[in-house]
Order: C-alpha cells, then structure tokens, then sequence
C-alpha cells in the first residue's frame, strides 16, 4: 500500500492535536481521510427554519437563535430541568429539556444552536428538544446571521466533540482536504456521464459544504456507487479466488443419464429451469469451476435442478454430494431424488449422524470407492472419516444455515469441485447482488403448472373460535395443520401469545383429544428432528411451533397454517411459513391473526397494508421486493450479513438500484484483467481499496 497525504495521522491536522485526536480515535477517526469520510447524518434547510415569533403551541419546528441565558431548575418531586432562553431576530422563546441535567455542560451563552422539538405551554411557550447542536460557540467568529439558503449540517457526534468542534475542523481543513481526494479520483470522465456521477471531490465538498438537496443527492450518489463498487470489487476476488485461481473441472456431458432422467419425468420442464438448467450446463462444461447460487420460490423445482446437474458430474465421472441442514431435509432430498431416479443407474447413498455401526461403515465405504455416485446428508458430509472417491460437484440446500467455513469443507479438495448454493429465501435481484456479488446468480422465478392455491386469510383476535373450528374439521377429515407463535414463553415486556402456554391450553382446552406436539429453538437437535419426523409420519395432529419449522419440513397431508402475532414477522418470514401448506393435492389454508402494533389504531395502519400486501400475492419475490421497501435494508444487512462486511453507510438498495449492476460489471472487469490490482494504472483503486475498506477486505479474505 501507497500512502498518501489523506492517510497521515488526524492529529497533524490544523484545530486537531494529541488530545483531540484520542477523542477521533474513539470514533473511528484514525486519519485525515477518515475525517474528510465523516459526513453529517442530517441536514436542516434554512427554508424549513421556523421564526421565534411564529411557533406556535402545537406545532413541531426547528429554530435558530443564540443562547441568552440558561439554568437547571429543580422541582418538587426532584426532577431537575435544563432550560436556555434562545433569540432570533423575531424574539425569545425557552428551551426545556426535563431531567437532562446535564445539557448545561454543552451550551453557553452566546452559541448559536439548532433545536427540532413540539412547541408546549407550561409557565409559557416553551420548546422541548428532540435534538439539539452547536453551531458555533460565543468565542467563534461566526456571522450574525445566517445567508439565504443556508444548510446546516448535523455530524455524528460525541460528548468531547460536539457539532461545533466537528464544523470548526472542516473549516480549517476542508479545502486542503479536497485538492488532496482529487488526484485520487479512480473514473474517468466518460464513466461518471453515463452513470450521472458527479467527481469525488465534488461530491465530499457539497456534503460538507451544501448550497442546496440536489447537490446532496448527487453527492449521496456518487459516495453509494464508490461504495458498492469497492464492495463488489472485493466479491469479485473472492469469485475469482473460487473459480479461477486454480483449475477446475470441465465436465464432460454425453446425455446418458441426463437424457434418460427427462425422458422419464412426467412432466415438462417450466422455462425457468430450463433457463437456469443452461447457466448451470454452461459453466460445468467449462474449466473454471462454478461458484453459483440458485434461488427460488417454495415449489419451484429446485430440487430436480440439482440432481440434473449432479448427472452431469456423474457422467463426467464424478461424484456429487447434497449437502442440507437437517436430518428430515436430508431425507426428503433423498427420498425425492429416489423416486427420480428408479429407473435410471445411478447409486444414491444417504449419510446422516444418525447412522452409527456396521451401518455408516458400510455407507463410507460405498462412498470412498466410488460405487455410490450421488450422496445426500448432513453435516456429516464434512465429518473427518468421509472420504469420497472423487468428488466433482456439491450442492448446498438452504446454504444460510451453514457457516461459511461448512460450505466450504467439501469444496476445498482435489479436484476442486464445483459448487451450487440453493436457497428458498426469494430475495430481489439487487439485493442479491449484493449480499453475494461473489457468485453467480440462477433465479427459477416460475413455478409448475397445476400447483394447487393457498388461500392467505386475514383475521384478528375475535375470529379465533371459528378459525379453530376450521381446523377441527379439517382434522376430522384426517388432516394436519401448523399454529405458529412468535415466542417460545410469555413475557410481561410484550403482549404477544407464546407457543409453550398456548400448546398447554390448547391441549386442555380447544383441541382435547388430539394429538399435539411443541417444537422451537431451544430443543436439541434430535428431539426436534423426531418430532418433524413423527409429524411427517401422520402421528401428530397439529404442531405447535415457532418458526423453527420456516423451512426444513415438507408435509403433504399439512393443509392449515394459522400464524399468531404475524406483525412480529418479517414479510418473507411469512411467506416461507406459509410455504409449508399446498405441497399436497388440496387447497391450503394459511390464516393471520394479527394483533395491534403499539400506537396503531383502525384499519389503514402500517401493520394492515404489509399484511394486506402478504396476502394479496403468493409471488416470493414480489413479497420479497415488498418486504425491502417496508423493513429497509438494515434489517437484512442485520440479520443475514452480521460480521460479514456489507453493510452499507451511502449506498441504498432501492434508491440507487441502477448504480448495483455497473458497480458489479466495472469490478468483475477489473479482477477479470488484474486480480491482484497490481497494474500502475490501478494504484489508485488499490490504494483507496486498502484505505477506506481494508477491515472489509479482511473479512472477506481479500489481502
């Protein structure tokens, strides 16, 4: 790495010092590139800037005006009470901040500040700050007044730097700042036209310095695309790291099982697997080894599409493993994949932890010698005494209930085999290529035709009796139904029903005399698998569950789900709950009963149209696309990508949609031509590389 000026020591900069600079350091300050990357969090136009005199009792406003005087007010009941009078050129008008004290320490006499609250009446007009900043102090030389069009910037901040000191800093250093990031700007003029981006150092100073929004949201702009570029660049050398790095496998196709397994199939392919079928073919044939992920729809055919391309590698000469979560997964894997091959030469070997003796023996034995040719399983697949006899392709289901390092063991042996993810979580294209820019992507977007319809009901508390009774009655007919609750015991922080007391009750009360049984999380391992395993079996009447059963458990004879508190759940969180209805020959009834989220009232809440949007639509990828625009990307960056480097500061999935697809191709290109970034002409891309994302870099293993 290449330092330059922007990476030296925020201490040496002007306004900053020893002391100072421990205080940045704490925030994540460490240089002067650091600081010129410390954008503010919010701005306040001067336009929306309410006078004194005009805010009203009632109305919420944002106000500027210097401190006139201030004092902490201690009442009867021991509440202490910070209060500044404030003045504009309108007039005065208190601000109160009850039983925060300590707000004395960070105003003076003299500041000017910004406070956002609702205006009240107590002994007066007062407002009550949300929140507040400094924009300069009494001792700073700042302008009475502010010009017309003036925007003030909010920074994240802290209590030894307030918003004051952090303005003070790009004052003095700002200009300096920005001709030094200009001989870092890594796209060329043609480039940044075509994607609408403005140049780096333009884009730093409109956020430190806005003239107005638009120059913001181009700024914005061009910091996402810097972000998701780096991003992608970053997968796409772990892509290359995976495919090409070393050699892989160029599998030899002669139709002969291939041929004779959709000769043999009732039905006919949908476009969609035929489409994915040709990727898949595509990069199989070919000597870089795949690296892909499949994704779709609950019932979509993914399943057949994979043991299409486990033929492939047996006629190449080669084995192939599936590799699945559970036990009772694994087995429906086989057992499906059984039923497709009964007439075809191909030998399939099962390998779950549940297989002990002469048994697993006789299994490992059959899989080291090569007579077995298709093997499912668990993660006893990757248990040392497994050995295969030479190993072409794996297929991980449900890849993200595997760590990283599980998904990888069978794959890092010689012959590197070819990898195929598959998961069941439709998730929308541009999400998709972000979370995993380091794969390849299938989507089966179409499901068979002749799938029979779920019927998605929505319901509240008061339907409860009659929608019991509808589950009655199709228990009397012989079959079997979920009820799904959010939590596994009740808690007096959250008014929500529980599985375990519930289970309790309804085994008592509602549903006497049937068979029920209790699964969630916290049971082990075997106990869950023997309850599914019962479940599959017709030995129990109804499940009461958590959504431990969101995916993993393919029962037919299942045709009620009823979901409690479903405004705990995320939009695709209930769509993969409802997907384990409708796998048989009848209708299935899926029924949400929602409670109230706290604050909501009436019919036209925000928890009534997600639900109303779940069941208007049996489409995952359209609740998918649904659940993205509602939730926002931090939820999923959160749930599936902790630790894993994606999150995004600029960058917005839906807002900046068009910048993913160009970050990813320009990134691809580049490793493509030079994996290592080792070219002269890419010294700035590695530089920047290093320096603003080199603890992403390490996490993905890139150095």
């Amino acid at each position: 790495m290449t330092l330059t000026r922007l990476d030296k020591p925020v201490q040496f900069l002007k306004g900053v010092g020893p002391k100072r600079a421990e205080h940045l350091q704490r925030m994540g300050i460490l240089t002067a590139r650091d600081l010129l990357y410390h954008v503010p969090r919010r701005y306040d136009d001067a336009s929306t800037i309410t006078p004194v005199e005009l805010a009203q009792v009632g109305m919420d406003v944002t106000l500027v005006g210097e401190v006139r005087n201030k004092g902490v007010i201690p009442t009867r009941s021991g509440l202490r009470i910070f209060q500044a009078v404030i003045q504009d050129d309108s007039g005065l008008i208190t601000c109160s901040w009850p039983g925060q004290p300590w707000v004395e320490r960070r105003v003076r006499p003299g500041d000017r500040i910004l406070v956002t609250g609702p205006v009240r009446f107590f002994h007066g007009r007062q407002i009550q700050p949300r929140e507040f900043t400094v924009l300069s102090r009494a001792s700073a030389d700042a302008p009475a007044e502010d010009p017309p069009g003036t925007i003030f910037s909010t920074y994240p901040a802290a209590e030894d730097l307030p918003q004051w000191i952090f303005r003070r800093l790009f004052e003095l250093n700002l200009d300096r700042l920005l001709a030094q990031i200009r001989d870092e700007e890594y796209l060329p003029p043609r480039d940044r036209r075509r994607l609408g981006l403005v140049e780096i150092s333009a884009a730093l100073r409109d956020l430190h310095r806005p003239r107005d929004n638009a120059r913001i949201a181009a700024a914005r702009r061009r910091l996402a695309f810097d972000e998701l570029f780096f991003l992608q660049l970053m997968q796409a050398r772990v892509r290359h790291d995976a495919t090409r790095e070393r050699p892989g496998i160029a599998f030899t196709r002669t139709n002969r099982l291939i041929r004779a397994l959709h000769d043999s199939l009732p039905f006919t392919l949908t476009d969609a697997q035929a489409r994915v079928l040709r990727e898949i073919y595509a990069d199989m044939t070919s000597p870089d080894r795949m690296n892909r992920m499949l994704q779709g729809d609950v019932g979509s055919g993914k399943t057949l599409v994979a043991l299409f391309a486990m033929l492939l590698a047996v006629e190449g000469g080669y084995q192939a493993a599936l590799m699945a979560p559970t036990e009772i997964l694994a087995e429906q894997h086989a057992h499906r994949i059984g039923d497709f091959l009964r007439d075809i030469p191909c030998r399939l070997e099962i390998l779950t932890g549940s297989a002990t003796g002469r048994r697993r023996e006789e299994a490992r034995a059959r899989v080291a010698s090569g007579e077995a040719r298709l093997v499912v399983g668990t993660h006893a697949l990757i248990q040392e005494g497994v050995k295969f006899d030479v190993l072409g392709l794996v297929v991980v289901d449900e890849q993200h209930r595997f760590g990283v390092r599980q998904r990888m063991a069978l794959s890092e042996r010689e012959p590197r085999p070819d990898t195929l993810l598959m998961s069941a979580t439709p998730i929308p294209r541009s999400l998709a290529m972000t979370l995993h820019g380091e794969l390849d992507l299938s989507t089966l977007d179409e499901l068979p035709p002749g799938r029979v319809p779920v019927t998605t009901r929505l319901a509240g508390p008061e339907d409860r009796p009659a929608i019991l009774r509808e589950l009655c009655r199709r228990l009397d007919r012989g079959r079997q139904a979920y009820l799904v609750y959010p939590a596994i015991e009740e808690s007096e922080r959250a008014d929500l029903l529980a599985a375990e007391t519930e289970f309790e009750r309804l085994r008592s009360e509602d549903l006497a005399g049937r068979t029920l049984a209790l699964i969630h999380g916290r049971l082990p391992g075997d106990e869950k698998d023997r309850i599914m395993r019962a479940f599959q079996q017709g030995d129990i009447d109804v499940l009461v569950a958590t959504t431990v059963i969101e995916v993993g458990i393919d029962v037919p004879n299942a045709t009620m789900i009823v979901i409690e508190n479903p405004e705990r759940f995320g939009l695709s969180q209930l769509h993969q709950l409802r997907g384990r209805i409708g796998r048989g020959d009848e209708g299935g009834l899926c029924v949400v009963i929602a409670g109230r989220a706290e604050g909501e009232e009436g019919d036209s809440t925000p928890t009534t149209a997600r639900l109303a949007a779940f069941a208007r639509t049996s489409d995952g990828f359209e609740i998918a696309a649904e659940d993205l625009r509602i939730r926002g990307q931090g939820d999923f960056f959160g749930a599936e990508q902790h630790g894993h480097g994606t999150e995004l500061k600029f960058a917005d999935i839906i807002e900046h949609e068009d910048l993913i697809g160009p970050a990813r191709d320009r990134a691809r290109a580049l490793i493509d031509i030079d994996p290592q970034l080792s070219a002269p002409a890419h010294t700035v891309v590695r530089n920047h590389l290093d320096s603003r994302y080199g603890d992403r870099a390490q996490l993905f293993g890139v150095g």
